[in-house]
């Protein structure tokens, strides 16, 4: 015999047994037979923090006629589907309170149109349980083709374990099957699904989605038949920040086979799949069978050129701490996003002085081609004031998902103009911001990107006067780029005392997965000074790089036996700092730390009974279900007990994902000589200076300098108007996320967040020599409005549920020192005013002709807190508070 043949046979053998311990588990259809299936489609979206399900329920029923049309030799076939007698109900959520029960289910009706469409048969090219082509009218109705794309998924299957790629009206997805007698279960891996780019979201992940969405499928197969599908897939998305206020959409397929096979029309005879198709009189197209996007349109959205018609009789709202202006921030976003360039401009140059801020913000955040193209011919350098440019700076550097138009726009803007030098380091800050968040969408490609690059480089080798280096470094930080440690590692060791100091804080901002065995190296040398002495300021910078991105033993080791040679305070402050990362369950360093305290021989009196006055801390200030907050303060004192330099910072731990919200640092050196101390043997007399720097949302700011020498400082008490110093004052697009979630049942889920925040944060330093004090405050108002919404489009009915948030929040920041006094009295005051929120959840629902809405609200406040920081604290503010009354 033929060994070929004996193979052969073998194979088909096996191929028998296999499929009879499937339970012939191979789909097929015959020819010249009519299969009926009964179809039912149940869809819901709903409010997840109401107590009861509240939101929009769909319910359909159709009758589907399934055909094999032709077969080849090869297995191939062709199956005609038919979608008949489609009857579906919606249950409106009419006006009412929250303890009422809802209306009856109301039918719903399609268009004659629409009915005509809908049964148009589509065709599938089919194999054993695969669909290999779909085939249909590319001119009909987007909802109507997906609806039929959703009922096509049902026959996508494969009778044998296993894990593969297929691709339905989800996409093409991952799925998983396992089989079992007659039954096989589907599992897809809906995050692993890949269909064409739609939506966006911001770059910050916890300013973004959370989804979790399992999906299955049972399918029961008798005797080489079909006999029912149950397909269930559930999304549950929220917030990052506030998973409470999420939507749960869940949808139920099933089909079932209803009556034997009937006679249907007989096979068309064919040598070809295209040959038959040809012959079927309908003359489909291939289409491709993932979903296709389809965007609603808002009937009911304000417009910019509605606005203008009303111009006079509008108010631009100027004030950032309130939620009113937040909500009307978004909604001029909106309207650029939809507005021509000649709107976007003729509102521009109509505006008020005091609202073009307000309107260059909301312009930049909506990065539209209409917005951009009327910024560039709005904004001259050349002639505006200084505070608006730094506005549409600043605007750009915040964006929470930035373009590469963006970006070409602040390039084109800054280029070979002659600028002041506050608008020219503000630009420098911005180009930074903009691409490491360009880098981030992996854009780092990009000719723009490169010339951005460029420029930041092109400043920093051309600066010769020290601000102008130190902006490029920060500019630097702000970007985050691997390639440009190298340059920061030359300018940390080899520079001045502020270029160290800056080289080293953007060194600080850089993952710990960039902190390599070289970088450690050299922050060794600053740290212990091995080629030359350096600020303790700086030391103290190194120190915390090797200590945050998981520190060798043995570099913790040597940062702790360096600490008993040096003064007291800088001892003290680092000792504290070691002792604070202890109690922070996220610090990389935690378990060497534990490991080292272990050991007597370092975890002693010797070590940590430092006496000085500086400190380091860190605790939480709020916890919830999604989010923890943090507030941490590091105080350095001089020996002979002025401040060195304080750093606040506010943290958000969400998910796993931290952010440094805000950071504010004072910083004064040269006061030791004034008061009649003696430097330390070999020390420089620094000049006499006070500054700040703020990082706000992981954007280093421009560095502010309150005075700098004494006859500056002399100046400044004499001058002083007693206004504090504003450090940010503006809006900002804090959450922008839009996703599309195209369902098996080829319905469509449109989720939109966008979160807008005001800030109106403002800083102070006072010091009186006479009296020998020292006082510094922040004080932060602020307000945030986010709308969360998901709408659920489909030819039947169009829902959406949304959720409205407002928070308007007041945080104070004050510090105090009395320094004629041995020790130096420090109190530190962190308190909150009451905070007023407001939230509405909202159900819409449009069915041919008939329309609802449905609203909950409620409303409350949160008490005003003052926030304990430590006990001894406490005393000392006692004390303090005591003398000032008597």
């Amino acid at each position: 015999m033929d060994p070929q043949a004996v193979w052969g046979c073998l194979c088909l053998l096996c191929f028998s047994l296999l499929r009879a311990a499937n339970g012939n588990l191979l789909p097929s259809f015959q020819p010249r037979s009519l299969y009926h299936y009964q179809y039912s489609l149940a869809v819901q979206l709903q409010h997840t923090s109401t107590p009861s399900p509240w939101g929009a329920r769909l319910q359909a029923e159709a009758l589907i006629h399934l055909q094999r049309l032709w077969r080849d030799p090869g297995g191939d076939e062709l199956l005609q589907l038919q979608i008949r007698d489609l009857k579906a109900q919606h249950q409106p959520e009419e006006e009412r309170s929250q303890d009422s029960t809802g209306g009856s289910p109301v039918e719903v009706a399609l268009s004659p149109e629409a009915q005509a469409e809908l049964q148009q048969p589509v065709f599938i090219s089919w194999n054993s349980g695969k669909v290999k082509a779909f085939y249909g009218n590319e001119a009909e109705n987007i909802l109507i083709s997906n609806l039929k794309r959703g009922i096509t998924s049902l026959f996508q299957l494969q009778p044998h374990a296993g894990t593969t790629v297929e691709e339905d009206a989800s996409g093409s997805c991952q799925v998983t099957y396992t089989v079992s007698n007659h039954s096989i279960t589907k599992t897809k891996d809906l995050l692993s699904c890949s269909k064409p780019k739609s939506g966006f979201t911001s770059m910050n992940k916890i300013f973004g989605v959370e989804w979790q969405p399992p999906s299955r499928s049972q399918y029961v197969v008798r005797d080489s038949l079909l006999q029912s599908v149950l397909a269930e897939e559930s999304h549950l998305v929220a917030p990052a920040l506030r998973s409470r206020s999420g939507i749960k959409i869940t949808s139920r397929q099933q089909l079932q086979l209803v009556s034997p096979a009937t006679p249907g029309l007989a096979e068309v005879s064919g040598q070809s799949l295209e040959d038959v198709l040809a012959g079927t009189g309908a003359r489909p197209q291939p289409l491709g069978m993932a979903s296709l996007p389809f965007r609603r349109l808002c009937t009911h959205c304000p417009t910019l050129r509605a606005f203008l018609q009303a111009f006079d009789r509008q108010r631009v709202r100027t004030d950032t701490s309130k939620a009113a202006t937040a909500w009307q921030f978004q909604r001029f976003i909106q309207m650029f996003r939809s507005a021509k360039k000649s709107d976007v401009l003729q509102l521009l140059r109509r505006a008020p002085e005091e609202a073009r801020p307000f309107l260059l913000e909301a312009a930049v955040a909506a990065q539209s081609v209409g917005s951009l193209a009327a910024l560039s011919d709005f904004l001259d350098f050349s002639q505006e004031p200084k505070s608006l440019l730094e506005k549409f700076l600043y605007a750009a550097a915040f964006s929470p998902r930035p373009s590469g138009e963006l970006l070409q726009l602040v390039l084109d803007k800054l280029d070979g103009r002659q600028l002041a030098p506050e608008v020219w380091e503000t630009g420098i800050i911005a180009m930074g911001s903009l691409v490491g968040k360009l880098c981030q969408q992996k854009l780092c490609g990009l000719q723009v990107v490169e010339r951005g690059v460029e420029t930041i480089l092109r400043g920093l080798g051309g600066a010769r006067e020290e601000p102008r280096v130190v902006v490029s470094l920060l500019a630097l930080g702000n970007a985050r780029l691997p390639e440009s440690i190298p340059t920061l590692l030359e300018h940390a060791e080899h520079g001045p005392t502020a270029v160290t100091a800056a080289a080293t804080s953007a060194l600080q901002r850089f993952p710990a997965a960039h902190i390599s065995s070289k970088v450690k190296q050299v922050m060794r040398r600053i740290f212990h000074q091995k080629r030359k002495s350096y600020d303790k300021t700086c030391r103290l910078a190194a120190a915390e790089i090797l200590l945050d991105n998981h520190p060798l033993p043995m570099d913790v080791i040597n940062i702790l036996l360096a600490t008993t040679e040096m003064d007291t305070e800088v001892a003290t402050f680092l000792l504290l700092k070691v002792q604070s990362s202890l109690h922070d369950h996220h610090h990389l360093a935690r378990k060497i730390l534990k490991e080292i305290m272990g050991d007597p021989r370092i975890n002693n009196y010797n070590f940590f009974s430092k006496a000085g006055i500086s400190s380091s801390f860190s605790g939480p200030l709020a916890v919830t279900q999604d989010l923890t907050s943090t507030f941490g303060l590091d105080l350095l004192f001089l020996e002979g007990g002025f401040l060195r330099k304080s750093i606040s910072h506010f943290s958000l731990l969400s998910h796993g994902q931290r952010l440094r919200a805000a950071q504010v640092t004072f910083e004064a050196q040269g006061m030791e000589s004034m008061m009649g101390e003696n430097l330390s043997e070999g020390e420089e007399e620094p000049e006499l200076m006070a500054g700040m720097a703020a990082t706000f949302f992981d954007v280093q700011l421009r560095p502010v300098v309150f005075f700098q020498g004494y006859t500056d400082l002399m100046a400044k008490v004499l001058l002083s108007t007693a206004e504090p110093t504003s450090v940010v004052r503006g809006n900002l697009l804090l959450m922008d996320h839009h996703q599309v979630i195209p369902l098996q049942s080829g319905l469509q889920v449109t989720l939109k967040l966008q979160g807008g925040l005001g800030l109106d944060i403002s800083a102070d330093m006072d010091m009186s020599i006479w009296e020998q004090e020292l006082k510094t405050s922040v004080n932060a108002r602020g307000s945030l409005a986010m709308d969360f919404q998901a709408e659920l489009d489909s030819p039947l009915l169009q829902a959406t549920l949304r959720s409205q948030t407002e928070v308007e929040t007041s945080i104070h920041f004050d510090t105090k020192l009395r320094f004629s006094s041995s020790p130096v009295l420090m109190c530190l005051q962190l308190r909150e005013e009451q905070v007023p929120y407001r939230k509405v959840l909202t159900v819409s629902q449009t069915a041919g002709s008939r329309s609802s809405t449905a609203r909950r609200g409620r409303r409350g406040a949160v008490p005003s807190r003052e926030f304990a920081l430590h006990q001894t604290n406490s005393k000392v503010c006692n004390l303090l508070l005591a003398a000032e009354k008597e």
